[in-house]
């Protein structure tokens, strides 16, 4: 059949509460950088490719950096992104699950080394992110003619955070995107996330990403931002369960300065691609 195809090469689709993503075990197949966005762009594209929330690939870490691999990760409209919580315990249940890493490891993304914790009976992963940066508390905006109060966090992407009564009433894409474009946050943009409190330690989170340009079933920096900003106004606990669009659970535990997030991370299949299909070559 690959004679037939073309040139195949393998992938993986990984989840991590409803957000998915394409894997390619890059270390010996040498895709380059500039290509990567396209690569990204057209495997993640509904129908026409594998259809995900993103891209990445796992690379060999650099010599004396003392990581385990690193990784290049994308969107799926192929824009670059630092840091993605869910696909950060992904690509470390998988890169144990191949004998890449131990169970607790550390690889290299653009927003700084990621401490993985593998947790292979429970099925889950806890990884530490970035340090929060760049928090702002009980901030405004105006979006057409409508005073809107939220926070910030970055916590290895940029975060708006927003308190709502009920996040089922809220049209999540509409005013998602008006934030996300909005002119306080030009020109890089942010994701967007929308919270309601159930209780100190049990909360219900809907997120905007940019990037995809529409609701994902979950994002784990957007939890982890939504849990950093809320316990600094003192209405959570350190630990939270947050419950996310796709019904999963997540956890987001904050430890002084320090933010874990823990999770499912599951391998949903394997495969070939051929590359013709998608006009794309190394």
């Amino acid at each position: 059949m690959s004679q037939m195809f073309g040139k195949s090469i393998p992938f993986y689709k990984m989840q991590g509460c409803g957000n998915d993503f394409v894997v390619i075990d890059n270390r010996e197949l040498g895709v380059p950088v500039e290509k990567m966005p396209e690569w990204a762009e057209k495997i993640c594209k509904r129908a026409f490719g594998i259809y995900a929330d993103g891209l990445f690939f796992i690379e060999n870490a650099d010599e004396g950096s003392g990581l385990d691999f690193k990784w290049q990760f994308y969107n799926s409209d192929g824009s670059r992104a630092e840091m993605c919580g869910n696909a950060s315990r992904c690509v470390g249940r998988l890169a144990h699950a191949l004998g890449i890493a131990g169970e607790q490891h550390t690889f290299g993304s653009d927003a700084g080394p990621i401490k993985v914790q593998v947790f292979p009976l429970q099925e889950e992963v806890k990884v530490q992110l970035p340090e929060p940066k760049d928090v702002k508390l009980n901030q405004t905006l105006e979006i057409d003619g409508v005073e809107h109060h939220y926070h910030f966090a970055n916590t290895g992407v940029p975060h708006i955070v927003v308190q709502v009564a009920d996040v089922e009433t809220v049209d999540i894409k509409k005013l998602g995107s008006a934030f996300r474009y909005h002119k306080d946050f030009a020109p890089a943009g942010s994701n967007v996330n929308f919270v309601q409190i159930d209780d100190n330690d049990s909360l219900i989170v809907r997120t905007y990403e940019r990037g995809v340009e529409d609701e994902t079933y979950a994002c784990g920096t957007g939890v982890s931002a939504v849990q950093v900003t809320l316990h600094r106004l003192g209405l959570t606990d350190a630990a939270v369960r947050v419950k996310t669009s796709g019904g999963e659970i997540l956890k987001v535990i904050i430890e002084g300065e320090s933010v874990f997030l823990q999770g499912g991370a599951e391998l949903t299949f394997s495969g070939q691609l051929f590359l013709e299909s998608l006009n794309l070559d190394c």
